[in-house]
């Protein structure tokens, strides 16, 4: 399996973008992809995932801000990001798994497929 996400770039506060993740490979509509981001100096942290494409799970910092979608036709999933801050400023990487389980989905190294960071850098 691979994974390409797309998108990202430079936002003002308040903007918006839209990011993308391609699976190829060996997939089904019940792979387990999500997004995760670093911040320089942070660890790698949790942004959503949408579960066995049943259902989609949310960090707080981003909930009612960004919102996740699936094209499982075309094997893609969006990351809509809406109102962003300056917070909200890292590298971004789409995730994916075949077996995860749901108490998992939070934990970056529970996932064994990454596409590239897209950086997303937003101005004050």
């Amino acid at each position: 399996v691979q994974l390409q996400a797309s998108g990202g770039g430079l936002v003002q506060a308040g903007g918006s973008l839209r990011l993308s993740c391609a699976a190829s490979g060996h997939t089904s509509s019940s792979f387990t992809m999500g997004w995760f981001r670093q911040a320089p100096g942070k660890e790698r942290e949790f942004v959503g995932t949408s579960f066995r494409g049943q259902r989609i799970y949310y960090a707080d910092s981003v909930k009612g801000r960004f919102t996740i979608s699936r094209d499982n036709a075309k094997k893609t999933l969006h990351l809509q990001l809406n109102n962003l801050k300056p917070e909200d400023t890292a590298v971004y990487y789409c995730a994916g798994d075949s077996r995860l389980i749901l108490s998992s989905i939070y934990y970056h190294d529970r996932y064994d497929y990454w596409g590239q960071g897209t950086q997303v850098t937003v101005s004050s």
